[in-house]
Protein backbone atom coordinates (compact mmCIF):
# COMPACT_ATOMS: atom_id res chain seq x y z
CA UNK A 1 0.00 0.00 0.00
CA UNK A 2 1.16 3.48 -0.83
CA UNK A 3 1.92 5.76 2.04
CA UNK A 4 0.93 9.39 2.21
CA UNK A 5 3.07 11.77 0.16
CA UNK A 6 4.33 13.44 3.28
CA UNK A 7 6.18 10.28 4.27
CA UNK A 8 8.48 10.79 1.34
CA UNK A 9 9.78 13.92 2.96
CA UNK A 10 11.84 11.66 5.21
CA UNK A 11 13.70 10.57 2.11
CA UNK A 12 13.88 14.11 0.74
CA UNK A 13 15.36 15.29 3.99
CA UNK A 14 18.41 13.21 3.23
CA UNK A 15 19.69 15.38 0.44
CA UNK A 16 18.13 18.57 1.75
CA UNK A 17 20.24 18.31 4.89
CA UNK A 18 23.39 17.87 2.85
CA UNK A 19 22.63 20.19 -0.02
CA UNK A 20 21.98 19.08 -3.57
CA UNK A 21 25.13 17.51 -4.98
CA UNK A 22 26.77 18.66 -8.11
CA UNK A 23 25.11 16.37 -10.45
CA UNK A 24 23.75 18.90 -12.80
CA UNK A 25 24.50 21.86 -14.94
CA UNK A 26 23.09 23.32 -18.05
CA UNK A 27 25.92 25.64 -18.97
CA UNK A 28 29.65 25.60 -18.72
CA UNK A 29 29.31 26.67 -15.10
CA UNK A 30 25.95 25.56 -13.84
CA UNK A 31 26.09 21.83 -13.37
CA UNK A 32 26.58 18.56 -15.19
CA UNK A 33 27.95 18.65 -18.60
CA UNK A 34 28.47 15.03 -19.37
CA UNK A 35 29.64 12.46 -21.83
CA UNK A 36 29.75 8.75 -22.35
CA UNK A 37 27.60 6.47 -24.41
CA UNK A 38 27.03 3.40 -22.31
CA UNK A 39 23.53 2.19 -21.66
CA UNK A 40 22.24 2.88 -18.18
CA UNK A 41 21.08 -0.61 -17.41
CA UNK A 42 18.36 -3.06 -18.31
CA UNK A 43 15.21 -4.26 -16.67
CA UNK A 44 13.58 -7.59 -17.21
CA UNK A 45 10.29 -5.91 -16.41
CA UNK A 46 10.30 -3.97 -19.64
CA UNK A 47 7.74 -6.30 -21.15
CA UNK A 48 5.31 -5.04 -18.57
CA UNK A 49 5.46 -1.60 -20.10
CA UNK A 50 2.33 -2.27 -22.08
CA UNK A 51 0.24 -2.96 -19.00
CA UNK A 52 -2.46 -0.60 -17.85
CA UNK A 53 -1.29 2.80 -16.60
CA UNK A 54 -2.15 3.86 -13.05
CA UNK A 55 -2.90 7.43 -13.96
CA UNK A 56 -4.68 7.44 -17.26
CA UNK A 57 -1.93 6.12 -19.50
CA UNK A 58 -4.38 4.03 -21.50
CA UNK A 59 -6.35 7.14 -22.31
CA UNK A 60 -3.10 8.77 -23.37
CA UNK A 61 -2.31 5.88 -25.69
CA UNK A 62 -5.72 5.94 -27.30
CA UNK A 63 -5.67 9.69 -27.75
CA UNK A 64 -2.16 9.70 -29.12
CA UNK A 65 -2.95 6.97 -31.58
CA UNK A 66 -5.88 9.02 -32.80
CA UNK A 67 -3.66 12.15 -32.99
CA UNK A 68 -6.17 14.15 -31.01
CA UNK A 69 -4.23 14.89 -27.83
CA UNK A 70 -5.17 18.34 -26.61
CA UNK A 71 -2.31 20.82 -26.75
CA UNK A 72 -1.84 22.62 -23.41
CA UNK A 73 -1.96 26.39 -23.43
CA UNK A 74 0.44 26.70 -20.49
CA UNK A 75 2.88 24.39 -18.70
CA UNK A 76 4.48 25.06 -15.33
CA UNK A 77 7.93 23.54 -14.82
CA UNK A 78 10.38 23.36 -11.92
CA UNK A 79 14.00 22.96 -12.96
CA UNK A 80 17.45 22.90 -11.41
CA UNK A 81 20.66 24.33 -12.88
CA UNK A 82 20.61 21.97 -15.84
CA UNK A 83 18.49 24.44 -17.81
CA UNK A 84 19.71 27.96 -18.54
CA UNK A 85 19.65 30.19 -15.50
CA UNK A 86 18.33 33.75 -15.46
CA UNK A 87 21.91 34.99 -15.60
CA UNK A 88 22.43 32.95 -18.77
CA UNK A 89 19.49 34.38 -20.70
CA UNK A 90 16.79 32.02 -19.51
CA UNK A 91 14.17 34.54 -20.65
CA UNK A 92 15.38 34.30 -24.25
CA UNK A 93 15.58 30.51 -24.05
CA UNK A 94 11.99 30.28 -22.83
CA UNK A 95 10.82 32.82 -25.41
CA UNK A 96 12.30 30.66 -28.17
CA UNK A 97 10.75 27.52 -26.66
CA UNK A 98 7.36 29.23 -26.59
CA UNK A 99 7.80 30.28 -30.20
CA UNK A 100 8.63 26.74 -31.32
CA UNK A 101 5.89 25.00 -29.32
CA UNK A 102 3.11 27.59 -29.18
CA UNK A 103 2.88 26.99 -25.40
CA UNK A 104 3.42 29.43 -22.56
CA UNK A 105 5.91 28.22 -19.93
CA UNK A 106 6.03 29.28 -16.30
CA UNK A 107 9.45 28.46 -14.82
CA UNK A 108 10.44 27.99 -11.20
CA UNK A 109 14.19 27.55 -10.76
CA UNK A 110 15.43 27.34 -7.15
CA UNK A 111 19.09 27.73 -6.32
CA UNK A 112 20.80 24.61 -7.64
CA UNK A 113 22.26 23.47 -4.31
CA UNK A 114 18.87 23.88 -2.59
CA UNK A 115 16.80 22.37 -5.39
CA UNK A 116 15.55 19.23 -3.66
CA UNK A 117 14.85 21.08 -0.46
CA UNK A 118 12.48 23.30 -2.46
CA UNK A 119 11.01 20.31 -4.32
CA UNK A 120 10.14 18.67 -1.00
CA UNK A 121 8.55 21.87 0.30
CA UNK A 122 6.57 22.24 -2.93
CA UNK A 123 5.22 18.68 -2.78
CA UNK A 124 4.28 19.16 0.87
CA UNK A 125 2.41 22.37 -0.01
CA UNK A 126 0.10 20.57 -2.42
CA UNK A 127 0.70 23.14 -5.16
CA UNK A 128 2.62 21.06 -7.68
CA UNK A 129 4.06 22.13 -11.03
CA UNK A 130 3.09 20.21 -14.13
CA UNK A 131 6.66 19.09 -14.76
CA UNK A 132 9.84 18.66 -12.70
CA UNK A 133 13.37 17.38 -13.11
CA UNK A 134 14.33 14.65 -10.63
CA UNK A 135 17.52 12.73 -9.96
CA UNK A 136 17.37 8.98 -9.40
CA UNK A 137 17.57 9.54 -5.64
CA UNK A 138 14.08 11.06 -5.68
CA UNK A 139 12.54 9.59 -8.82
CA UNK A 140 11.62 6.13 -7.51
CA UNK A 141 10.40 7.52 -4.19
CA UNK A 142 8.06 10.08 -5.66
CA UNK A 143 6.77 7.49 -8.13
CA UNK A 144 5.94 5.15 -5.26
CA UNK A 145 4.15 7.93 -3.42
CA UNK A 146 1.83 8.67 -6.34
CA UNK A 147 3.31 12.08 -7.07
CA UNK A 148 4.22 11.13 -10.65
CA UNK A 149 2.01 10.38 -13.64
CA UNK A 150 2.56 7.01 -15.29
CA UNK A 151 3.68 7.82 -18.86
CA UNK A 152 4.20 4.19 -19.91
CA UNK A 153 1.36 3.83 -22.38
CA UNK A 154 1.88 7.31 -23.81
CA UNK A 155 5.53 6.48 -24.43
CA UNK A 156 4.89 3.06 -25.95
CA UNK A 157 2.61 4.65 -28.54
CA UNK A 158 4.83 7.65 -29.27
CA UNK A 159 7.16 8.68 -32.04
CA UNK A 160 9.71 9.40 -29.31
CA UNK A 161 10.06 5.68 -28.62
CA UNK A 162 10.64 5.04 -32.30
CA UNK A 163 13.33 7.73 -32.47
CA UNK A 164 15.09 6.46 -29.34
CA UNK A 165 14.96 2.82 -30.44
CA UNK A 166 16.42 3.76 -33.82
CA UNK A 167 19.30 5.56 -32.06
CA UNK A 168 20.10 2.63 -29.79
CA UNK A 169 18.79 4.20 -26.59
CA UNK A 170 16.46 1.41 -25.48
CA UNK A 171 18.75 0.28 -22.65
CA UNK A 172 18.82 3.76 -21.12
CA UNK A 173 15.02 3.91 -21.05
CA UNK A 174 14.75 0.39 -19.62
CA UNK A 175 17.17 1.48 -16.90
CA UNK A 176 14.65 4.00 -15.51
CA UNK A 177 11.62 1.70 -15.58
CA UNK A 178 10.08 0.91 -12.21
CA UNK A 179 8.39 -2.49 -12.24
CA UNK A 180 8.28 -2.16 -16.00
CA UNK A 181 6.64 1.26 -15.94
CA UNK A 182 7.91 4.72 -16.83
CA UNK A 183 7.23 7.63 -14.53
CA UNK A 184 9.97 9.81 -15.96
CA UNK A 185 11.84 10.43 -19.19
CA UNK A 186 15.59 11.06 -19.39
CA UNK A 187 16.67 13.64 -21.93
CA UNK A 188 20.18 12.17 -22.14
CA UNK A 189 22.35 9.37 -20.86
CA UNK A 190 23.39 9.58 -17.23
CA UNK A 191 27.16 9.88 -17.54
CA UNK A 192 29.63 9.69 -14.71
CA UNK A 193 32.81 11.23 -13.41
CA UNK A 194 36.44 11.06 -14.52
CA UNK A 195 39.43 12.10 -12.44
CA UNK A 196 41.20 15.14 -13.91
CA UNK A 197 44.79 16.02 -12.99
CA UNK A 198 46.53 19.28 -13.85
CA UNK A 199 49.28 18.44 -16.35
CA UNK A 200 51.50 21.34 -15.25
CA UNK A 201 51.35 20.13 -11.65
CA UNK A 202 52.49 16.66 -12.66
CA UNK A 203 55.34 18.17 -14.66
CA UNK A 204 56.38 20.54 -11.88
CA UNK A 205 56.55 17.62 -9.45
CA UNK A 206 58.31 15.31 -11.90
CA UNK A 207 55.44 12.80 -11.85
CA UNK A 208 53.63 10.64 -14.36
CA UNK A 209 49.88 10.05 -14.23
CA UNK A 210 49.14 7.46 -11.51
CA UNK A 211 47.91 3.98 -12.38
CA UNK A 212 47.34 2.56 -8.88
CA UNK A 213 46.43 3.78 -5.41
CA UNK A 214 50.01 3.96 -4.15
CA UNK A 215 50.96 6.26 -7.03
CA UNK A 216 47.74 8.25 -6.62
CA UNK A 217 48.43 8.92 -2.93
CA UNK A 218 52.06 9.84 -3.67
CA UNK A 219 50.80 12.37 -6.21
CA UNK A 220 48.43 13.92 -3.67
CA UNK A 221 51.26 14.21 -1.15
CA UNK A 222 53.52 15.90 -3.72
CA UNK A 223 50.75 18.35 -4.65
CA UNK A 224 50.24 19.18 -0.96
CA UNK A 225 53.81 19.50 0.31
CA UNK A 226 55.61 20.73 -2.79
CA UNK A 227 55.22 23.65 -5.18
CA UNK A 228 53.05 22.16 -7.95
CA UNK A 229 51.59 25.50 -9.05
CA UNK A 230 55.02 27.05 -9.44
CA UNK A 231 54.36 30.11 -7.30
CA UNK A 232 57.56 29.65 -5.33
CA UNK A 233 55.88 28.53 -2.10
CA UNK A 234 55.75 24.97 -0.81
CA UNK A 235 52.72 23.61 0.97
CA UNK A 236 50.06 26.17 0.04
CA UNK A 237 48.00 23.79 -2.10
CA UNK A 238 46.04 20.57 -1.61
CA UNK A 239 46.06 17.33 -3.50
CA UNK A 240 42.33 16.78 -3.90
CA UNK A 241 38.98 18.32 -3.01
CA UNK A 242 35.38 17.24 -3.47
CA UNK A 243 31.79 18.22 -2.74
CA UNK A 244 31.59 16.19 0.45
CA UNK A 245 33.21 12.94 1.55
CA UNK A 246 30.23 11.07 0.18
CA UNK A 247 27.89 12.00 -2.66
CA UNK A 248 24.28 13.08 -2.27
CA UNK A 249 22.97 10.91 -5.10
CA UNK A 250 23.69 7.43 -6.39
CA UNK A 251 26.26 6.08 -6.90
CA UNK A 252 27.58 8.24 -3.98
CA UNK A 253 31.26 7.46 -4.67
CA UNK A 254 31.50 9.60 -7.81
CA UNK A 255 33.71 12.36 -6.44
CA UNK A 256 36.31 10.30 -4.52
CA UNK A 257 36.43 6.98 -6.37
CA UNK A 258 40.12 6.32 -5.67
CA UNK A 259 39.39 6.14 -1.95
CA UNK A 260 36.17 4.15 -2.21
CA UNK A 261 37.44 1.64 -4.77
CA UNK A 262 35.12 -1.40 -4.45
CA UNK A 263 33.07 -0.02 -1.54
CA UNK A 264 29.31 0.56 -1.69
CA UNK A 265 28.09 3.13 0.86
CA UNK A 266 24.46 2.30 0.21
CA UNK A 267 22.24 -0.39 -1.32
CA UNK A 268 23.45 -2.31 -4.35
CA UNK A 269 22.50 -5.36 -6.38
CA UNK A 270 25.04 -8.11 -5.73
CA UNK A 271 26.22 -10.66 -8.29
CA UNK A 272 23.95 -13.30 -6.74
CA UNK A 273 20.90 -11.17 -7.58
CA UNK A 274 20.16 -10.03 -4.02
CA UNK A 275 20.17 -6.50 -2.63
CA UNK A 276 22.71 -5.63 0.03
CA UNK A 277 23.74 -2.57 2.04
CA UNK A 278 27.43 -2.17 1.50
CA UNK A 279 27.86 0.27 4.37
CA UNK A 280 28.67 -2.45 6.90
CA UNK A 281 30.92 -4.48 4.61
CA UNK A 282 34.67 -4.61 5.07
CA UNK A 283 35.18 -2.78 1.79
CA UNK A 284 33.44 0.30 3.20
CA UNK A 285 35.47 0.20 6.40
CA UNK A 286 38.64 -0.01 4.30
CA UNK A 287 37.48 3.02 2.29
CA UNK A 288 36.89 4.99 5.48
CA UNK A 289 40.39 4.12 6.69
CA UNK A 290 41.94 5.30 3.42
CA UNK A 291 40.08 8.61 3.57
CA UNK A 292 40.88 9.11 7.26
CA UNK A 293 44.58 8.45 6.67
CA UNK A 294 44.69 10.82 3.69
CA UNK A 295 42.83 13.53 5.60
CA UNK A 296 45.23 13.20 8.54
CA UNK A 297 48.13 13.68 6.11
CA UNK A 298 46.54 16.90 4.92
CA UNK A 299 46.21 15.90 1.26
CA UNK A 300 42.41 16.30 1.24
CA UNK A 301 41.10 19.87 1.28
CA UNK A 302 39.78 20.42 4.85
CA UNK A 303 36.71 22.27 3.51
CA UNK A 304 35.56 19.15 1.62
CA UNK A 305 32.77 18.46 4.11
CA UNK A 306 31.06 21.79 3.45
CA UNK A 307 31.98 22.27 -0.21
CA UNK A 308 29.35 22.52 -2.89
CA UNK A 309 30.33 21.69 -6.44
CA UNK A 310 30.62 25.37 -7.37
CA UNK A 311 32.98 25.84 -4.42
CA UNK A 312 35.16 23.04 -5.78
CA UNK A 313 35.16 24.41 -9.30
CA UNK A 314 36.11 27.90 -8.15
CA UNK A 315 38.94 26.53 -5.99
CA UNK A 316 40.15 24.42 -8.90
CA UNK A 317 40.19 27.43 -11.20
CA UNK A 318 42.15 29.30 -8.53
CA UNK A 319 44.82 26.55 -8.34
CA UNK A 320 44.00 25.67 -4.74
CA UNK A 321 44.13 21.92 -5.48
CA UNK A 322 45.29 19.68 -8.30
CA UNK A 323 42.99 16.64 -8.60
CA UNK A 324 39.28 16.95 -9.32
CA UNK A 325 36.93 14.09 -10.10
CA UNK A 326 34.08 15.53 -12.15
CA UNK A 327 31.78 14.82 -15.07
CA UNK A 328 33.19 13.26 -18.23
CA UNK A 329 33.15 14.76 -21.70
CA UNK A 330 32.08 18.37 -22.00
CA UNK A 331 33.24 19.20 -18.51
CA UNK A 332 36.89 18.58 -19.36
CA UNK A 333 36.64 21.40 -21.85
CA UNK A 334 34.69 23.56 -19.40
CA UNK A 335 37.32 23.06 -16.70
CA UNK A 336 40.14 23.84 -19.09
CA UNK A 337 38.55 27.01 -20.47
CA UNK A 338 37.81 28.28 -16.98
CA UNK A 339 41.40 27.62 -15.88
CA UNK A 340 42.59 29.48 -18.96
CA UNK A 341 40.24 32.38 -18.24
CA UNK A 342 41.77 32.59 -14.76
CA UNK A 343 45.29 32.78 -16.15
CA UNK A 344 46.23 29.25 -15.06
CA UNK A 345 47.85 26.37 -16.94
CA UNK A 346 44.80 24.71 -18.41
CA UNK A 347 45.86 21.32 -19.78
CA UNK A 348 44.25 18.43 -17.90
CA UNK A 349 45.01 14.73 -17.91
CA UNK A 350 41.89 12.56 -17.75
CA UNK A 351 42.87 9.45 -15.81
CA UNK A 352 41.80 5.96 -16.70
CA UNK A 353 40.49 4.27 -13.53
CA UNK A 354 43.36 3.25 -11.27
CA UNK A 355 43.81 -0.50 -10.83
CA UNK A 356 41.91 -0.65 -7.54
CA UNK A 357 38.91 1.22 -8.96
CA UNK A 358 38.69 -0.78 -12.17
CA UNK A 359 35.71 1.02 -13.70
CA UNK A 360 33.95 4.33 -13.29
CA UNK A 361 30.19 4.31 -12.63
CA UNK A 362 27.62 5.49 -15.16
CA UNK A 363 24.82 6.98 -13.08
CA UNK A 364 21.10 6.53 -13.63
CA UNK A 365 20.17 9.70 -15.54
CA UNK A 366 17.95 12.46 -14.17
CA UNK A 367 14.44 12.39 -15.59
CA UNK A 368 11.70 14.81 -16.57
CA UNK A 369 8.49 13.86 -14.76
CA UNK A 370 4.85 14.90 -15.04
CA UNK A 371 3.10 15.26 -11.71
CA UNK A 372 -0.17 13.47 -11.08
CA UNK A 373 -1.87 16.83 -10.44
CA UNK A 374 -1.27 17.91 -14.04
CA UNK A 375 -4.64 18.53 -15.70
CA UNK A 376 -3.54 17.43 -19.16
CA UNK A 377 -0.63 14.99 -18.75
CA UNK A 378 -1.15 13.46 -22.20
CA UNK A 379 -0.76 16.88 -23.81
CA UNK A 380 2.28 17.77 -21.70
CA UNK A 381 3.93 14.50 -22.66
CA UNK A 382 3.27 14.91 -26.37
CA UNK A 383 3.99 18.62 -26.74
CA UNK A 384 6.80 19.05 -24.20
CA UNK A 385 8.43 15.79 -23.08
CA UNK A 386 8.33 14.27 -26.55
CA UNK A 387 9.08 17.55 -28.33
CA UNK A 388 12.30 17.96 -26.31
CA UNK A 389 13.71 15.01 -28.26
CA UNK A 390 12.12 15.70 -31.63
CA UNK A 391 15.41 15.39 -33.50
CA UNK A 392 14.81 18.89 -34.84
CA UNK A 393 14.36 22.48 -33.73
CA UNK A 394 13.21 21.93 -30.14
CA UNK A 395 15.95 19.39 -29.44
CA UNK A 396 18.49 21.75 -31.02
CA UNK A 397 17.32 24.49 -28.64
CA UNK A 398 17.67 22.21 -25.61
CA UNK A 399 21.11 21.14 -26.84
CA UNK A 400 22.74 24.43 -27.84
CA UNK A 401 20.44 27.25 -26.77
CA UNK A 402 19.44 30.39 -28.69
CA UNK A 403 21.16 31.59 -31.84
CA UNK A 404 23.39 34.66 -31.35
CA UNK A 405 22.88 34.39 -27.59
CA UNK A 406 24.37 31.00 -26.75
CA UNK A 407 25.76 29.99 -30.15
CA UNK A 408 26.47 31.60 -33.49
CA UNK A 409 27.75 31.01 -37.02
CA UNK A 410 28.75 34.63 -37.59
CA UNK A 411 32.31 35.64 -38.32
CA UNK A 412 33.65 37.07 -35.08
CA UNK A 413 36.53 37.19 -32.65
CA UNK A 414 35.79 36.11 -29.07
CA UNK A 415 38.02 37.17 -26.18
CA UNK A 416 39.82 39.60 -28.51
CA UNK A 417 43.26 40.54 -27.22
CA UNK A 418 43.21 37.84 -24.52
CA UNK A 419 45.37 34.73 -24.29
CA UNK A 420 42.35 32.60 -25.12
CA UNK A 421 41.34 34.70 -28.17
CA UNK A 422 39.33 32.69 -30.70
CA UNK A 423 38.64 33.72 -34.29
CA UNK A 424 35.70 32.20 -36.17
CA UNK A 425 34.98 32.43 -39.89
CA UNK A 426 31.54 33.07 -41.35
CA UNK A 427 29.48 29.90 -41.16
CA UNK A 428 31.64 28.29 -38.45
CA UNK A 429 29.49 27.05 -35.55
CA UNK A 430 30.73 28.08 -32.11
CA UNK A 431 29.58 28.85 -28.60
CA UNK A 432 29.15 32.48 -27.61
CA UNK A 433 30.82 34.00 -24.59
CA UNK A 434 29.17 32.84 -21.39
CA UNK A 435 27.01 35.62 -19.97
CA UNK A 436 27.45 34.39 -16.40
CA UNK A 437 31.16 33.71 -16.61
CA UNK A 438 32.94 36.07 -19.03
CA UNK A 439 36.04 34.60 -20.59
CA UNK A 440 34.41 31.21 -21.19
CA UNK A 441 32.17 29.84 -23.91
CA UNK A 442 28.93 27.92 -23.87
CA UNK A 443 29.31 24.27 -24.80
CA UNK A 444 25.73 23.09 -24.37
CA UNK A 445 22.32 23.96 -23.02
CA UNK A 446 20.42 21.18 -21.23
CA UNK A 447 21.09 18.15 -23.42
CA UNK A 448 24.74 17.30 -23.75
CA UNK A 449 25.34 16.53 -27.45
CA UNK A 450 27.60 13.64 -26.45
CA UNK A 451 24.78 12.02 -24.48
CA UNK A 452 21.73 12.45 -26.70
CA UNK A 453 19.11 9.68 -26.88
CA UNK A 454 17.76 10.78 -30.25
CA UNK A 455 19.73 11.65 -33.36
CA UNK A 456 19.75 15.41 -33.89
CA UNK A 457 19.51 16.51 -37.50
CA UNK A 458 22.37 18.75 -38.64
CA UNK A 459 24.15 18.40 -35.30
CA UNK A 460 27.36 20.47 -35.46
CA UNK A 461 29.07 18.58 -32.62
CA UNK A 462 31.59 16.74 -34.79
CA UNK A 463 32.96 20.04 -36.05
CA UNK A 464 32.43 22.19 -32.96
CA UNK A 465 33.37 19.99 -30.00
CA UNK A 466 37.01 20.15 -28.89
CA UNK A 467 39.14 17.03 -28.94
CA UNK A 468 39.38 17.12 -25.13
CA UNK A 469 35.61 16.67 -24.87
CA UNK A 470 35.62 13.77 -27.31
CA UNK A 471 38.61 12.09 -25.69
CA UNK A 472 37.17 12.42 -22.17
CA UNK A 473 33.86 10.97 -23.33
CA UNK A 474 35.61 8.07 -25.05
CA UNK A 475 37.75 7.33 -21.99
CA UNK A 476 34.71 7.22 -19.73
CA UNK A 477 32.69 5.14 -22.15
CA UNK A 478 35.46 2.56 -22.42
CA UNK A 479 35.85 2.29 -18.64
CA UNK A 480 32.38 2.39 -17.05
CA UNK A 481 29.60 0.17 -15.76
CA UNK A 482 25.99 1.14 -15.18
CA UNK A 483 24.79 1.98 -11.68
CA UNK A 484 21.59 0.35 -10.38
CA UNK A 485 18.29 2.17 -9.94
CA UNK A 486 17.35 1.23 -6.39
CA UNK A 487 13.60 0.55 -6.03
CA UNK A 488 11.57 2.35 -3.41
CA UNK A 489 9.74 0.31 -0.79
CA UNK A 490 7.66 1.23 2.23
CA UNK A 491 10.70 0.51 4.42
CA UNK A 492 12.87 2.69 2.19
CA UNK A 493 10.40 5.57 2.49
CA UNK A 494 10.17 5.15 6.24
CA UNK A 495 13.81 4.72 7.18
CA UNK A 496 16.23 5.77 4.46
CA UNK A 497 16.16 9.49 5.15
CA UNK A 498 17.27 9.05 8.75
CA UNK A 499 19.58 6.20 7.79
CA UNK A 500 21.39 8.24 5.17
CA UNK A 501 21.74 11.21 7.52
CA UNK A 502 23.31 8.90 10.12
CA UNK A 503 25.64 7.30 7.57
CA UNK A 504 26.89 10.63 6.32
CA UNK A 505 27.54 11.93 9.81
CA UNK A 506 29.50 8.79 10.68
CA UNK A 507 31.54 9.03 7.47
CA UNK A 508 32.42 12.67 8.18
CA UNK A 509 33.36 11.94 11.80
CA UNK A 510 35.67 9.07 10.86
CA UNK A 511 37.37 10.89 7.99
CA UNK A 512 37.96 14.03 10.05
CA UNK A 513 39.32 12.05 13.00
CA UNK A 514 36.43 12.76 15.37
CA UNK A 515 35.79 9.07 15.93
CA UNK A 516 37.34 5.72 15.17
CA UNK A 517 35.80 3.27 12.76
CA UNK A 518 34.91 1.01 15.67
CA UNK A 519 33.18 3.88 17.52
CA UNK A 520 31.29 4.87 14.38
CA UNK A 521 29.88 1.39 13.80
CA UNK A 522 29.00 0.99 17.46
CA UNK A 523 26.96 4.15 17.13
CA UNK A 524 25.47 2.78 13.91
CA UNK A 525 24.16 -0.17 15.90
CA UNK A 526 22.97 1.79 18.94
CA UNK A 527 21.15 4.46 16.91
CA UNK A 528 19.13 1.93 14.87
CA UNK A 529 21.20 2.18 11.67
CA UNK A 530 21.69 -1.57 11.38
CA UNK A 531 18.01 -2.16 12.19
CA UNK A 532 16.80 0.31 9.54
CA UNK A 533 19.25 -1.04 6.99
CA UNK A 534 18.13 -4.63 7.48
CA UNK A 535 14.47 -3.64 7.17
CA UNK A 536 15.22 -1.96 3.84
CA UNK A 537 17.29 -4.90 2.57
CA UNK A 538 14.53 -7.33 3.52
CA UNK A 539 11.94 -5.22 1.68
CA UNK A 540 14.13 -4.98 -1.44
CA UNK A 541 14.57 -8.74 -1.53
CA UNK A 542 10.91 -9.62 -1.08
Amino acid sequence: MKKKVVSLLLVAAMAASMGCGSNNGGTSNAGTSNAGTSNAGTNSGADAATTESNEGGDDAAAADTASDVEKPEEISIMVDGTVFTKENAQDQFIAKLEELTGIKFTVTQPDHDAYYDVVGQTIASGEWPDVMILSSTYYAGYAEQGVLWDMTAAYENSELKQRQDAFGSTGVIDGVRIDGKLYGMPSARGNGCVTYVKKAWLDNCGLEAPTNYEEYLAMLEAFTTGDPDGDGTNGNTYGVSAAGFIGTEAPYTNYLPEFYQDAHPSFYLAEDGTWKDGFTEDAMKDALQRMADAYAKGVIDPTTLTNGTKDCRDKYYGDEFGVFTYWAGTWQTNLETNLEANGKDSELVALAPITEVGQYLDRVPPVWVITSQCENPEGVFKYFIEAMQDGGDVQFLFTYGVEDVHWSTKAETIFEGEENEKVYADGEFHGCENLETPGTQYTKAHIDPMLALVELANDPKDESLPESTKNSAALFNENCVAADLVPTTDAMSEYNGDLTTLKNELVANVVMGKSTIEEAYARYESEHGAEWSQAIVDSLNQ
